[in-house]
């Protein structure tokens, strides 16, 4: 699958994806990440041949800093 984004594409279609090791081998209600072509792909387990949401580098930065200090944490 190959992806336009921000003015350039990024193709999908060899990007080995990732979830966390605290999912179990067989869950499919996971979020899948894969680094490709300068860019960062998160995805739905569940629909892996779907849409996936595309992140500069300095995005993903943002979002994991924002995770890390709690910024999204429900009060």
């Amino acid at each position: 699958m190959e992806v336009e984004t921000k003015g350039y594409r990024v193709d999908l279609s060899g990007a080995a994806w990732h979830k966390s090791s605290r999912s179990g081998p067989n869950c499919d209600n996971c979020v899948e990440v894969a680094f490709a072509g300068g860019a960062i792909a998160v995805r739905d387990s569940k629909n892996p041949t779907g849409p996936a949401l595309i992140f500069t580098p300095d995005e993903w930065d943002a979002f994991v800093g924002g995770a890390r200090d709690g910024e999204f944490d429900l009060v």
